[in-house]
């Protein structure tokens, strides 16, 4: 029954995005992800992601079939796009695969595994689809938000230092490896959440069962509500509102170089293109919900889910995408998105709610606060910086201090008796 209303709630929310984007003339998230069954996919990685998480409920020789096909349709398709000088991309392949994979839950499974296999398609679609409703979500936000909100938050952000300004200077230092490397990272976030949610989910298709509550869940949940909030609090970013992105729309040239002045803020107009896409910081929420998600795997994806995180924070500020402000709320963001799915996946009581509203307390604390004290914040930065910081640390540590007490105590190991000594 869940799955079932999950899966009517997700259509009904796409055709809704779709009908949106066909409103301003551009086609929406059902018909660009069609596109991509014979059309080069947008990314064939996240593609072929998405085919990984599918593959979690099949055997070993399954997976070897699949994977196969859909190398095989790839290199068919990469064939024909060279034969007539295409543009070049793969991941057909993979997505012919999960369409397969459909066709056959419907017409070769019954009962609980052909409910087991249409859940591993459904998680590997909904991951594809992700992508395409933010992009049409951020158009919305374009067409719909002529106003920003920029110079609010730089102002707020003051108090903890432009955060951006020095981060963009820095990855400036670095030249074009350290920019590389960093722009990799930033792109392929999702992929990276796959991987540590294959690892999740390694045992499903031995125990025929998901578990109650894995990574993906929280993915999607975080793409599915942080653009409401860039509808009611958008921002654009400083390398836009003060960089040389922003073209005239920008308040000035300013950015890494010369952090704005401390002045009273104003809503400012901006063209109907850049998304408000800002507040809060969702990749920063993705990469914290990978960070907090590899934690109980082994020290490689321990290490490798830090490794995202800081390089997902280094590219945010870095490439002048966010600002530190943002990047607050999206910690905030993600840890109480978490708190409520597991609270809903073990049954809510008095410490979940508890842990939830306060998360929820605290991110539209902030919100107000950057709206209204921004001034207040910059003069006075040696309070409101480690206030800021301690909001964020305090649902961190509410978070960690109330899931322990949901984890199952563990046994102690019993302490041989002392033997007397044998003569």
């Amino acid at each position: 029954m869940l799955w079932t209303a999950v899966s009517v709630v997700a259509l009904g929310f796409l055709i809704a995005l779709e009908i949106a984007a066909r409103h301003y003339g551009l086609p929406g998230p059902i018909t660009n992800q069609a596109k991509e069954v014979i059309l080069p996919p947008k990314s064939g990685p996240l593609l072929y992601a998405g085919m990984a998480l599918m593959m979690v409920v099949l055997t070993w020789r399954q997976r070897f079939i699949a994977v196969g096909a859909a190398i095989a349709v790839d290199v068919v398709f990469f064939l024909v796009r060279w034969a007539l000088d295409a543009k070049m991309m793969f991941g057909n392949g993979a997505l012919w695969v999960l369409l397969g994979a459909v066709v056959i839950a419907i017409t070769r499974r019954t009962g609980r595994e052909r409910v087991l296999l249409l859940k591993g398609v459904g998680l590997g679609l909904l991951l594809v689809a992700g992508r395409k409703t933010g992009d049409t979500w951020l158009l919305i936000t374009s067409k719909t938000r002529p106003a920003v909100l920029d110079q609010y938050v730089a102002t707020a952000d003051h108090a903890l230092g432009d955060p951006s300004w020095l981060a963009g200077r820095i990855v400036k230092a670095t030249g074009p490896i350290g920019a590389h490397v960093l722009d990799y990272v930033y792109i392929q976030l999702a992929v990276a959440a796959v991987i540590v949610a294959v690892y999740q989910l390694r045992n499903v298709a031995a125990e025929r069962r998901f578990p109650g509550h894995h990574l993906v869940r929280t993915f999607l949940v975080i793409g599915l509500l942080g653009p409401a909030i860039y509808m009611i609090f958008p921002v654009v970013g400083p390398i836009f509102a003060y960089g040389g992105d922003g073209g005239h729309w920008a308040v000035a040239n300013l950015w890494p170089n010369t952090p704005p002045t401390i002045s009273a803020p104003h809503h400012m107009p901006f063209d109907e293109f850049t998304p408000r896409n800002c507040m809060p910081s969702l990749h920063t929420a993705w990469a914290t919900t990978i960070f907090i998600h590899s934690r109980k795997g082994p020290r490689a994806l321990r290490f490798a889910g830090t490794f995202w995180l800081i390089a997902t924070l280094g590219a945010t500020l870095g490439f002048g995408y966010h600002y530190g402000t943002d990047i607050i709320t999206g910690v905030i963001f993600a840890f109480t998105i978490e708190a409520a799915l597991r609270s809903l996946d073990r049954g809510w009581d008095r410490q979940g709610i508890q842990l939830v509203a306060y998360g929820v307390t605290v991110f539209a604390a902030l919100l107000l606060a950057y709206r209204y004290l921004p001034l207040e914040m910059a003069n006075h930065p040696w309070v409101f910086g480690p206030l800021l910081i301690l909001a964020m640390a305090s649902v961190v540590h509410g978070y960690l201090r109330t899931t322990r007490m949901w984890e199952p105590e563990t046994a102690p190991v019993a302490k041989p008796e002392p033997q007397p000594a044998l003569a």
